[in-house]
């Protein structure tokens, strides 16, 4: 996924849309009036009081945390893995697929700006989530769209978004809906890594800019 050879870049392009969603698995398109912040960079200090924590896996983390960057009262993005069974994995471990991991995002978020339900709605935009264990050109078990809940009350407002959510596609729904487990942070390059390198990474040109586009975002 990310590093892309120029002799593919072309390929990318013709497919970097279709990244996002696949205009043929989906009825419509119910995008959150989602206040944007002026810059897209995560809070400094302490979570404000009240934040709560939820886990997303919708492909290619890069993508997914470009977009929750730019939403208001969202606090932070981390890039990660979670789900596997080896402890502390690298990339390049997670790249051989055979770790069980999904790459995700963990969003502190302040429910106050914007409501479990809005993350939620954020996150059946940005990816396709009828498509198992692939995402565009992304292929693999890392890829496969999740929620890790992190209480009760998540889980539910998941199982009931995702009920919401179907309607807008042809085919099944087959996100995953899991218990939090064990957060690892992935490596510091791979951290806001969208808007460090947009100019010079020819997948954020031709993968992540078109996904940003067509959800209105900052590219």
């Amino acid at each position: 996924m990310k590093a892309v050879a120029l002799s593919t870049l072309l390929g990318l392009f013709a497919i970097g849309a279709a990244s996002c969603q696949d205009s043929g698995t989906k009825n419509t398109s119910k995008i959150p009036k989602t206040k944007m912040k002026e810059k897209a960079v995560d809070e400094r200090g302490a979570p404000p009081e009240g934040s709560e924590t939820i886990t997303l896996g919708a492909g290619c983390f890069w993508c997914v945390e470009a977009v929750y960057q730019q939403l208001e009262g969202v606090h932070s993005v981390v890039s990660g893995y979670m789900g596997g069974f080896v402890q502390n994995p690298t990339y390049e471990q997670i790249c051989q697929k055979n770790t069980g991991h999904i790459e995700v995002v963990q969003v502190i978020y302040d429910p106050k700006k914007i409501p479990t339900s809005d993350v939620l709605a954020w996150f059946w935009e940005l990816h396709d989530p009828t498509s198992k264990d692939q995402q565009g050109a992304d292929k693999g078990p890392q890829y496969r769209s999740a929620v890790f809940f992190h209480s009760e009350e998540q889980k539910k407002a998941t199982e009931a978004s995702m009920k919401e959510a179907q309607k807008m596609f042809k085919k099944p729904i087959v996100t995953e809906i899991r218990k939090v487990v064990k957060f690892w942070g992935a490596e510091d390059y791979h951290q806001d890594f969208y808007f460090l390198n947009k100019r010079r990474n020819g997948y954020c040109r031709v993968v992540i800019q078109p996904k940003l586009l067509k959800l209105k975002l900052k590219d």
